[in-house]
């Protein structure tokens, strides 16, 4: 059974303590992206699973946001309202998590997102005419039916299409093969720079956090750079925490959090059941004095707050 929404504030502690486990979950996807499950699903997923407080942050888009709202209120659980930028830095693709905990009210997250609905519809015509180059006729129909509605494509809907036409065995084939960096499916999107990115999520009232920060391949010196740029742009929070992770690494990432004095997020960036990843699960957080993110001001109403969406403060009483 879930907690009851009076009972929210105490499973929100303000400060991380090593080893402990936290029923918050601040990345995951649904149908409106690339997840398998619809935002109804999702959500009662998370309750099953024992979370008080989630996020909904589906790539580029918030188009699930009104009927995951709905679920949440009816479960108990706390939602926040967000999505998962695709940007760039250095020419490399990065993710920024924008947490909304007003909605999508007004600011230029608005049409920032109209922009990157664009940008991926015009990447899935790219990818589709090098697939059917390579063996995949009627690509684009053939992702579509996979994905199941009318958002844009991305490379998780073409991967799929390969699995069922039989051109691969199973998804990290499609990857390896086709999809991966590098590959030929790997198409660059017109991405905006990570600074414009930051700029829409603060200016619209969110919170803007760097999304898995220690899968992009970087090393210490450069991912240091990477979160100055962010924090530059007005970027105050960082994964500290994304699915599993090496232990040491995580460490050493804390550190640098709290070099920044920037606030640490948690989430599991799943997509689908079965996968390695599962709301709610993730690697086990080091004792660290970077503040949890709930703890920022724009944020911190959240372990006072009723079930269903958080939107009750309007944008113009956002710190």
């Amino acid at each position: 059974m879930p907690l009851l929404p009076n009972a929210l504030a105490s499973v929100l502690p303000t400060a991380f303590d090593a080893d402990q486990r936290y029923s918050v979950d601040l990345h995951m996807h649904s149908t409106a992206s690339d997840g398998a499950l619809s935002p109804t699903d999702l959500v009662t997923l998370c309750a099953g699973r024992g979370l008080t407080h989630m996020a909904l942050t589906d790539h580029d888009t918030m188009e699930g946001v009104e009927e995951a709202s709905r679920a949440a209120q009816q479960a108990g659980l706390c939602l926040v309202p967000g999505c998962e930028l695709s940007t760039r830095w250095q020419g490399i693709n990065i993710h920024v998590v924008a947490l909304m905990p007003g909605g999508l009210q007004e600011g230029p997250m608005i049409e920032g997102l109209e922009q990157q609905r664009e940008a991926r519809i015009k990447r899935a015509e790219v990818i589709a005419e090098r697939l059917e180059k390579m063996g995949l006729p009627n690509a684009l129909e053939k992702a579509r039916a996979q994905a199941g509605s009318d958002r844009p494509l991305g490379r998780p809907d073409f991967a799929r299409a390969l699995v069922a036409e039989g051109v691969v065995a199973d998804w990290a084939g499609a990857f390896k093969r086709y999809l991966g960096s590098g590959k030929k499916g790997d198409v660059k999107a017109h991405w905006p720079e990570i600074s414009e990115a930051v700029g829409w999520v603060v200016a619209s009232g969110g919170v803007a956090v760097l999304a898995h920060p220690l899968r992009y391949g970087l090393t210490r010196r450069k991912r240091g750079l990477l979160m100055d740029t962010f924090m530059e742009a007005g970027g105050q929070g960082v994964e500290l925490v994304s699915g599993q992770q090496n232990p040491d690494a995580t460490r050493d990432l804390a550190r640098q959090l709290v070099e920044r004095e920037l606030y640490a997020s948690l989430g599991s960036d799943f997509h689908f059941p079965g996968s390695h990843a599962a709301p709610g699960s993730m690697s086990p957080v080091p004792r660290t004095a970077a503040l949890p993110i709930w703890q920022h001001p724009r944020l911190a109403h959240l372990r006072d707050a009723p079930s269903g969406m958080l939107g009750a403060k309007p944008l113009n009483q956002l710190s």
